[in-house]
């Protein structure tokens, strides 16, 4: 079986992915086959003999850029041998992030990969490569091999690892044979615009005086669905 989304990470610190990316439900869905993850150090790249990846800017300016040269060098390395691969740089004027592109990229995913056919006995896999970029920002030009431009927020953070790991997490948890209930990403915060999922309880039923409502005890599915869809709320 090949994977759904082979997920290619370009970071200078591949030792700050892998524990996360090798836990839970992610080592799970790797341990399946369902998804792949590749890492490329960036100072592999680099220039001169200290593998220099960043430079001052011109104009003047507190902070370092990432340069050109060694980010074209990994990324075409790569496109050398998967020429479909599309570029996702985490960066505060992409796009920003939510459900609706999370589950649009799951969906591309499980539309081209399909179940092979005579005339393609392999199906594609969809293939995406993440750029970590860090320090102050990085030489504009890069932009120039960016598919997808990615906001998380409007913040900035240190470097593009926990954004990278977001974005897999997000989009590989809505990927069939991923959560463990067939239904599980359906009814969750999100699936279904701003809705906010209701609130949840399991045993005991009575905890020191805090009890779970008895509409949920009763066993009257039509009843618990009308509470439920009366207690989900829409994020502000």
């Amino acid at each position: 079986m090949q994977p759904l989304i082979r997920f290619t990470i370009i970071t200078l610190f591949p030792e700050a992915l892998r524990p996360y990316l090798d836990s839970s439900m992610l080592f799970k869905a790797q341990d399946r086959g369902i998804i792949k993850i590749d890492y490329v150090n960036l100072r592999d790249f680099g220039l001169g003999p200290h593998r220099s990846v960043d430079d001052t800017p011109y104009g003047g300016g507190d902070g370092m850029l990432l340069r050109c040269e060694p980010v074209f060098a990994a990324v075409e390395s790569i496109k050398a041998a998967d020429p479909t691969a599309e570029v996702i740089l985490p960066t505060p004027v992409g796009q920003v992030w939510n459900q609706d592109l999370a589950r649009a990229f799951a969906a591309r995913a499980t539309s081209v990969s399909q179940p092979a056919s005579a005339d393609q006995p392999t199906a594609p896999t969809l293939h995406f490569i993440i750029l970590c970029p860090h320090y102050e920002g990085y030489d504009q030009r890069i932009l120039t091999l960016v598919d997808h431009a990615i906001s998380l927020g409007h913040y900035v953070l240190t470097g593009g690892e926990l954004p990278a790991l977001i974005i897999i997490d997000s989009i590989t948890r809505l990927l069939p044979g991923v959560l463990g209930g067939a239904t599980s990403a359906a009814i969750e915060s999100f699936s279904d615009g701003d809705n906010l999922e209701y609130p949840q309880y399991t045993k005991p039923a009575d905890f020191r005086g805090l009890k779970v409502p008895d509409v949920l005890l009763s066993g009257d599915h039509g009843k618990i669905a009308a509470w439920r869809a009366a207690h989900s709320t829409r994020a502000e």
